[in-house]
């Protein structure tokens, strides 16, 4: 089946102020907007014939309109007047060059008052110089087939006339062409791909973008996932001890309604194969009638009792969710080198295990959450990087399109890190989707501190280890070559903190772990938002000190951000970890799914 949905990206707009001497542009465009704020972004473009080693952006903002996160520049503010200066790789920029940099804002408002070295932004020598072309037409998908499609728009305009248009795939410069037309091949089957469109006048400035058109290739299965957006909720066998957390407390919370996809956690990897992780849990336990989804007691001799039964349940009510039973984890990943061997019979094992009779109905695929391929987790692997490509292979294989084929894997985008260490790139090609494990990059294991954010979404100033922040991590990842469409942001229920610390701003020191309800260094969302409310944000993550302990966590508004900004990275959607860590009322879930739209 042959399908093109429109999406406009609302209110897209490319301005430039009056004349600056000649030598360098400035161009602001919004990325997105969701009402409430937006994203936007700058790119700086030297168009004189030498190297520029330096710039400083200046504009104003109205107000109500004001800058939040930014990334790759430093912004500061006066007033409602905003400077922004090159971070350090980004401040030569030779002839013909551009870079760009990129911020979330609040409020409706558009820059004025644009001035790049202190000249104005369009490049012209007198005032008002040479206006940047308007907005081509929303592209129109046709000629869909499984790895191509044509596009054509209508023409943009511009007072001296059009040279060329840049066309963009994912946010993605992917070909210049003359004419209002290009045709893009050698994409994979039943794949979401986005595309935008740039035009170029004649002194080679650029104008907005235009709207967006999202192309669905035909072929490739897709499997029950689809091309949707995926809400995505970890559950854990383990809840239903100690936290009271039961399969109805997904009703209940108003979570059900707002997913899309569960992650029953976990099975076991055992002697490389996929095994039983709690057979009580998981099978046995027999609920009392308030414990229940359908209001009804488990009796002794029903087939099938536990978490399974409950989820089934759950898929009455709710029939469009999908379940997926996900093996291995922190704890239960030291059996996946073992499976690399024998990829076959590890595939076959699971295989049996997730389509046994008894529960074949409640399970819509299988998620492998190998913690670390090629690298250390609570043990280390030595497997090699091909390792987790050949056991996605193997695993799709066996499950086929029908089912989904997913994978946690690791955030860790530092140099020669653990993105680097697995061929995360070549195994993409099995999975429906990646979920990048964006949380528990700083924490308490690090007793002395410095205090850090634990899922921060962008890098700042002061961060104690680069490539540790989602924003580079998503980026690596498609680095090496895995579609934006396959990715998952990573949100965590909780906070991690420290205590005997006396700075409220990241990055002081620390004695140890704080006090957590059922471990130290970390705590549910439902209790911090109470027992230590946020004092501040920071590269998209609340924190907050309260008394000597200092925790960072993610909040309905830190989520609704960073939802945003998955969105802007056309990504799948997004997952967390885990129910039993928000409030009764969902407020978490519920911001993840107001985000995504």
């Amino acid at each position: 089946m042959i399908s093109a949905l429109l999406l406009p990206l609302a209110a897209m707009v490319g301005l430039a102020s009056p004349a600056q001497a000649a030598g360098t542009t400035a161009t602001f465009v919004k990325t997105s907007d969701w009402g409430s704020g937006f994203g936007g972004s700058w790119t700086i473009k030297n168009t004189g014939t030498a190297a520029i080693t330096s710039w400083t952006l200046e504009w104003d903002f109205p107000a109500g309109t004001a800058v939040g996160s930014s990334w790759d520049a430093t912004v500061t503010r006066t007033g409602d007047h905003y400077t922004a200066k090159n971070v350090g790789w980004n401040g030569t920029v030779g002839p013909g060059a551009s870079v760009t940099f990129g911020f979330n804002g609040t409020g409706p408002g558009n820059p004025t008052g644009c001035k790049i070295n202190g000249g104005s932004c369009d490049g012209g020598p007198t005032n008002p110089g040479d206006n940047p072309p308007g907005a081509p037409g929303t592209p129109v998908a046709s000629n869909v087939t499984d790895n191509g499609v044509k596009l054509t728009w209508t023409a943009a305009t511009d007072d001296h006339g059009i040279k060329n248009y840049d066309v963009l795939r994912g946010g993605t410069k992917i070909a210049t062409v003359t004419t209002p037309t290009h045709t893009d091949s050698g994409l994979a089957a039943g794949t979401d791909y986005t595309y935008t469109v740039i035009a170029r006048d004649t002194v080679d400035q650029t104008g907005p973008a235009s709207a967006a058109v999202t192309v669905h290739t035909t072929g490739g299965g897709g499997g029950p996932g689809g091309g949707s957006t995926v809400k995505l909720g970890y559950f854990t066998n383990w809840g239903i001890y100690g936290r009271n957390y039961n399969v109805k407390n997904i009703v209940t919370s108003g979570s059900a309604a707002k997913i899309t996809h569960i992650n029953y956690a976990f099975g076991n990897v055992q002697g490389g194969k996929c095994t039983i992780g709690d057979s009580y849990a998981d099978y046995d336990k027999a609920f009392t009638a308030d414990q229940s989804v359908s209001g009804v007691a488990d009796t002794w001799d029903q087939p099938l009792r536990g978490n399974f039964n409950q989820l089934r349940q759950l898929k009455a009510k709710y029939p469009n969710i999908k379940i997926l039973w996900s093996f291995g984890g922190w704890t239960w990943s030291g059996g996946f080198g073992q499976a690399a061997a024998n990829p076959a019979a590890f595939a076959e094992s699971c295989y049996n295990l997730v389509e046994d009779p008894r529960w074949a109905d409640v399970f819509d695929g299988i998620d492998l959450d190998w913690e670390y391929p090629n690298a250390c987790g609570l043990t280390c692997d030595t497997s090699g990087a091909a390792s987790i490509k050949t056991l996605l292979s193997a695993t799709r294989a066996k499950f086929g399109t029908n089912n989904l084929v997913t994978a946690a894997i690791t955030a860790d985008a530092s140099s020669a890190g653990k993105i680097d260490a697995a061929d995360y790139g070549g195994a993409s090609a099995s999975v429906d989707w990646y979920n990048v494990m964006t949380y528990d990059f700083f924490g308490a294991w690090d007793a002395k501190g410095p205090t850090a954010p634990h899922s921060p979404l962008t890098s700042y100033t002061g961060i104690p280890k680069e490539g540790f922040n989602s924003s580079d991590a998503i980026a690596k990842l498609k680095t090496k070559g895995v579609p934006a469409s396959k990715l998952l942001l990573g949100i965590g229920f909780y906070g991690r903190g420290w205590t005997g610390v006396t700075q409220d701003a990241p990055g002081g020191p620390a004695t140890g772990p704080a006090q957590g309800t059922y471990e130290q260094g970390i705590e549910d969302y439902k209790v911090l938002k109470s027992s230590c409310p946020s004092t501040g944000t920071i590269a998209g993550t609340a924190y907050a000190k309260c008394g000597s302990n200092w925790w960072s966590y993610d909040t309905p508004a830190t989520v609704n951000s960073k939802m945003s900004w998955a969105k802007a990275q056309n990504l799948r959607g997004a997952f967390f970890w885990e129910f039993s860590g928000d409030t009764t009322n969902g407020e978490l879930a519920s911001a993840i799914h107001s985000g995504l739209g």
